[in-house]
């Protein structure tokens, strides 16, 4: 008995130690997470329960998706592969492997670029090939590039890193540590050169370049917040905040020129337990060397939003499967990407089996 005392207490002060002193490679920095939005402003619907599964089984986490001109519908996934399908999810074809993790896809008249997490800023030529078009910038290697979008109103492709210090499956990291390595950057195909327009950012994430080019969005997973970088006019240079205090993980964005609006996928509904660790980083440091099974879970929702080009909230379209009903239909997702083509939403996942696909309700929903 006495000899189990001892092994017990031992046992115990090690796991106190480990949990106390363990390195570990984050840093978390104290900050102030604003208090959630009320309910009533983005309230729980069903809009999203009937989501139609487009290419179910092609592969794993449809990520970022673009549609072209011609009404050809493009997805990364997983294993790397980039294809392309008609806009029932048939008939696909791999236009390329890219050797890393594919994540946003712009496609237009200049070409098929791709933000892909581990490889950088990459093209796909007409052949098949990938070219790397840039890994890093001001002398910093890119560890997990994000969204990449362009316009035609000028040459350059503007796409974000969500990490300068955490790459691909490391997201969480970055979140715990809220650290500030995100950047916004921009693309000169005609010069090569790669340019830092915002640095700082707290897990820059989606990208989306406004109505004539003149301004760029990027979501702050970390923040909970999508800022706007304007590119011309007399507030060229600046930036400012485009939506505040989200009710969660603010993923993709996208460009709705036949509504006005732009749509943000929402990764998955805030945690509070991790708010109420945003002053603490200590309680953050604890949290990060506890086995994840133990980590808070993210409920799965599927969540999409839309915005006037103001910020103003103009649809809030969600589906959340009661968990004490294991048999209903579960809820696609996570949502990490919605883009609006010909009436139709379509959806991509970064862990889903499948494109999700309904038709675009036109009342506003959830306005406050």
């Amino acid at each position: 008995m006495k000899h189990g005392r001892r092994r017990f207490g031992l046992t115990l002060a090690l796991l106190v130690l480990y949990l106390a002193f363990w390195p570990v490679p984050i840093r978390p920095v104290a900050w102030q997470a604003p208090l959630p939005p009320p309910t009533e402003q983005y309230p729980q619907n069903g809009q999203l329960r009937d989501l139609e599964r487009l290419a179910d089984g092609v592969g794993t986490g449809p990520e970022g998706l673009a549609i072209d001109t011609q009404g050809r519908l493009y997805a990364g996934y997983e294993d790397g592969r980039v294809m392309r399908f008609d806009l029932n999810g048939e008939h696909g074809e791999v236009l390329a492997d890219t050797g890393g993790r594919p994540l946003g896809i712009s496609v237009s008249a200049k070409g098929v670029f791709v933000a892909d997490a581990m490889r950088g800023l990459l093209q796909i030529t007409d052949g098949g090939a990938v070219k790397v078009l840039s890994s890093g910038a001001d002398g910093i290697p890119f560890r997990f590039v994000d969204d990449v979008d362009q316009s035609a109103a000028d040459p350059y492709l503007y796409f974000s890193d969500a990490s300068a210090r955490f790459g691909y499956r490391q997201a969480m990291a970055d979140i715990l540590e809220h650290g500030d390595s995100g950047r916004l950057l921009r693309y000169d195909p005609q010069t090569g050169e790669t340019r830092t327009l915002l640095r700082g950012l707290h897990f820059a994430n989606g990208v989306a370049v406004g109505p004539g080019g003149e301004y760029v969005l990027v979501s702050e997973m970390g923040a909970y917040r999508v800022l706007r970088y304007w590119l011309k006019g007399a507030r060229a240079g600046r930036h400012e905040v485009f939506v505040d205090n989200l009710p969660g993980f603010p993923d993709n964005l996208s460009i709705d020129h036949d509504h006005g609006c732009v749509w943000l996928a929402l990764y998955a509904p805030r945690l509070p337990q991790l708010d109420a660790m945003a002053a603490h980083p200590g309680l953050r440091t604890l949290l990060y060397r506890v086995p994840t099974f133990l980590w808070p879970k993210l409920r799965p929702r599927s969540w999409a939003l839309s915005f006037d080009f103001d910020g103003r909230l103009l649809q809030n379209l969600q589906y959340e499967a009661p968990p004490e009903q294991p048999h209903v239909r579960p809820a696609y997702g996570p949502v990490t990407s919605v883009v609006h083509y010909g009436g139709t939403l379509y959806f991509g996942s970064v862990a889903d089996t499948a494109i999700g696909r309904i038709a675009m309700p036109t009342e506003a929903l959830g306005t406050p």
